[in-house]
């Protein structure tokens, strides 16, 4: 589903796109410490990564950044020098390195397994600044007010994020954004795009206040992620609308919710409970059972990539196996190991790598998301919803899910489906709609697909809007 579902199952596509790590150190404790560099790559993209090694009376600690996926450091764990060799883990994002000196590119050479295992050279020194256009970045001064805040959630989770209000005493009408899948930051930075910003500054310069916020246990934020499921994003999204009832600025009924590809699952289920939200923003959110949807998913991003059609669909029935062994288990640590060894044994996966996507798939929130129907949830909501997607969508796949979406909003008066002629899953102009032109691409949201948000919310919300 969004970077998100794709970038945590998908194998190769969706370690690109939530995949942010790596690190290294030297030949003994005390040549470890320091910065290291290094370059990510797989089917053409490429995600550079930074790590700091630090010294202490426990021996070796530090955490790995990847400013293409945002600003944030990831600790380390178990990490170990010996014998020339630097192994270390990184648990928040189930991902693990390990490298061998080597004499001749003065680096540790090595391989970095999320998912799949991919070879990673790191070298010393921090991470060089990419060179990258993103013209729609918005600079500052910004002609609205912005503000750091941060409000309490399901679990004793403290949510961080960023309030923009436009100029002026208000009341305003409000947006709060919900990411996709994986962890995510306020920006929804990937790639080097940061969507949620040129989308929050957007809005913000119509008129419209918004609040977008880190995913809880990322970057400013606390709480769970590894753990969380439906009831802890729903959980999220219901306090960020809260928080924002409580602000002045804000007229209360008039605040709605704007979520991008699992957001757009998390978003029905906060309406159907809340008569009192005003409208509802589905950009590239799903329609139809989960379990499918990834499934499509797995077969477009492999087939754009070059895969053999009949390897394509053994990786599916395999993956399909797993997936009902999920379903039913009755305890998750008995499904990891049976997943595990049913991907070594019919997909021929190296062991570790096999263990790495079992301890993803049995995790509260993937039996979630294979055992979800959005169906349900959607023929609940009562306010207008915009659903939207990319022709080139080939994370979630829009002749599959915008048709299903209009059949479940069937009994809602003001539903508008629109698809958009050659945008892939983030809403840019693209080529193929493959995850790795994501970073390629200078565009970050297409002008044209902003524009139809922006105006459909004012429309609805906005401040000459009759409500």
């Amino acid at each position: 589903m969004t970077t998100g579902v794709t970038r945590w199952v998908l194998g190769l596509a969706a370690a690109l796109a939530a995949m942010v790590l790596m690190l290294a150190q030297a030949a003994r404790a005390q040549e470890a410490a320091g910065e290291w560099h290094g370059v990510l790559s797989a089917m053409g993209a490429e995600l550079r990564i930074g790590v700091v090694i630090e010294t202490g009376p426990d021996g070796l600690t530090g955490h790995l950044t990847s400013p293409d996926q945002g600003p944030m450091k990831l600790p380390l764990a178990e990490v170990r020098m010996q014998g020339g060799r630097l192994a270390f883990k990184v648990p928040s994002v189930r991902g693990r390195y390990e490298g061998a000196w080597d004499v001749a590119r003065g680096a540790w050479s090595g391989t970095w397994t999320q998912v799949q295992p991919l070879p990673l050279v790191l070298r010393k020194g921090p991470v060089p600044a990419a060179v990258r256009n993103r013209p729609q970045v918005p600079a500052k001064p910004y002609p609205y007010r912005e503000e750091e805040v941060a409000f309490d959630s399901l679990g004793g989770a403290r949510l961080a994020g960023t309030l923009t209000l436009p100029q002026g005493p208000g009341p305003f009408p409000a947006a709060v954004l919900i990411s996709g899948s994986g962890p995510q930051d306020r920006d929804e930075t990937l790639a080097g795009h940061k969507p949620f910003l040129v989308l929050a500054d957007h809005l913000t310069r119509q008129g419209v206040a918004v609040l977008r916020y880190d995913d809880r246990g990322f970057a400013k934020s606390t709480g769970d992620l590894a753990t969380a499921a439906a009831a802890e994003f729903v959980a999220d999204a219901e306090a960020a609308v809260a928080f924002l009832r409580g602000r002045a600025e804000i007229a209360p009924d008039r605040i709605g919710l704007v979520g991008h590809s699992e957001g757009g699952v998390v978003a029905p289920l906060v309406a159907g409970k809340d008569p009192r939200i005003a409208y509802v923003v589905m950009l590239a959110g799903p329609g139809v059972p989960l379990g499918e949807l990834l499934a499509a998913q797995r077969k477009a991003v492999y087939g754009v990539g070059g895969a053999p059609p009949e390897r394509v669909e053994r990786a599916q029935a395999v993956l399909a196996r797993a997936d009902a062994a999920v379903l039913a288990a009755s305890d998750f640590q008995t499904v990891k190991r049976e997943v595990a060894a049913l991907l070594t044994a019919e997909l021929g996966a190296p062991p570790e790598a096999a263990a790495m996507q079992a301890g993803l798939m049995a995790t509260p929130w993937y039996r979630w998301i294979i055992g979800y129907d959005p169906r349900p949830a959607l023929s609940r909501v009562r306010q207008p919803v915009l659903a939207v997607n990319g022709e080139k969508d080939l994370q979630v796949l829009p002749g599959q899910n915008l048709p299903a979406i209009r059949e479940a909003l069937k009994g809602n008066p003001d539903v508008t489906v629109l698809e958009f002629p050659g945008l892939n899953h983030l809403f840019q102009t693209a080529a193929t709609g493959s995850p790795t032109e994501y970073a390629r691409i200078e565009e970050t949201f297409a002008p044209a697909a902003l524009k139809v948000v922006g105006d459909w919310i004012v429309a609805r919300a906005g401040p000459r809007a009759s409500r």
